[in-house]
């Protein structure tokens, strides 16, 4: 029987660290699904998700145990996802926004995320220099995950204050059809 389990990998970057963890996988009849792996600050960080036989995964949790003799740390936990519904029930959809850097912007927009129930499935941000004026730019877009009780009128009106107090550009679109927020950007 395989068993599925989320693995968590950071440590210094250097090349090669992937293929370590591909490698001892392998070694345990392990069967890598996906991944979201970067290079940040100097740092590697990488969250996986394999299916491992039953009776190997022990030996996997005590192979990646042995990482840290290498400079990495490495925390296996069952992967506890719930069945996956259909996606038009899901509600996803996507959110961007961009403006002058400022400290905030990411806890101001999540705590409106986090007042509708609106799960942050996936997160990248990045400050960058604007190409006329050299100031600092912050970009960030996510995957949002929609549940059917949220009231998406008020979330983009709400996102929309934010928007015009911090000075970005937000965009909430819907990635599949049952998402029900319709077209259209909020700006600010």
């Amino acid at each position: 029987m395989q068993i599925p389990l989320v693995m968590t990998v950071l440590g210094a970057d250097r090349p090669g660290l992937v293929e370590l963890v591909a490698r001892i996988v392998a070694e345990h009849g392990g069967n890598w699904l996906e991944s979201r792996m970067c290079r940040l600050g100097g740092e590697f960080a990488g969250i996986l998700r394999v299916h491992v036989p039953a009776e190997r995964a022990v030996a996997l949790e005590q192979a990646l145990a042995g990482l840290g003799a290498q400079g990495l740390q490495a925390l296996v936990r069952p992967d506890r996802s719930r069945t996956a519904r259909p996606e038009q029930e899901q509600g996803l959809a996507t959110i961007e926004f961009v403006g002058q850097d400022r400290p905030g912007i990411v806890r101001q927009i999540s705590g409106v995320l986090a007042q509708h129930r609106v799960n942050v499935e996936e997160l990248a941000t990045e400050c960058t220099s604007a190409p006329m004026s050299g100031e600092h730019l912050f970009k960030a877009k996510a995957t949002l995950h929609l549940p059917e009780a949220c009231d998406v009128a008020a979330l983009r009106a709400e996102l929309e204050l934010i928007a015009a107090d911090l000075l970005v550009d937000i965009s909430l679109e819907p990635l599949s059809v049952g998402a029900g927020l319709g077209g259209g950007a909020a700006a600010g």
